[in-house]
């Protein structure tokens, strides 16, 4: 059993490159997938992205050049990457990762209409952007 789901076939080895700043993911059936730590980061499993319940997600921003610090194993189901934005509380299943890989494009298709839509930056976090200038009056 890969994780959660028996239907997900194991997870055979993780690699990552820094320099491409990618995942690469191999599983028993030969599927093989590398996912952008960008990719990662933005579909993590975390309450922080995911909230605790349908339309409750939060648009990540400014990830584009986020990479992963660390990556510890969570029992022999699981690993936990640790990006360079502090964010360490995304818990990856193989099943998460397995369905990850496979529905890559289509999800990233998604995140980029979301961005989009929201006129919201890969490039720039816009929970951190400094208030907008103008239209303030203050007293002498």
């Amino acid at each position: 059993m890969a994780g959660l789901d028996s239907s997900i076939p194991n997870i055979t080895e993780i690699k990552l490159h820094q320099k491409s700043r990618e995942m690469e993911l191999s599983f028993a059936d030969g599927s093989n997938f590398r996912l952008s730590f960008e990719f990662l980061r933005v579909n993590s499993p975390s309450a922080e992205v995911r909230g605790h319940g349908p339309g409750q997600e939060t648009l990540q921003t400014g990830k584009r050049n986020v990479d992963i610090t660390a990556l510890e194993p969570v029992g022999n189901y699981a690993v936990l990457p640790f990006f360079s934005d502090g964010h360490d509380t995304g818990i990856y299943s193989w099943d998460l990762l397995y369905r990850l890989g496979k529905h890559r494009d289509a999800l990233w298709a998604d995140y980029l209409e979301r961005l989009e839509a929201a006129e919201a930056s890969r490039d720039i976090d816009s929970t951190t952007l400094p208030p907008k200038s103008g239209g303030s009056c203050s007293k002498h």
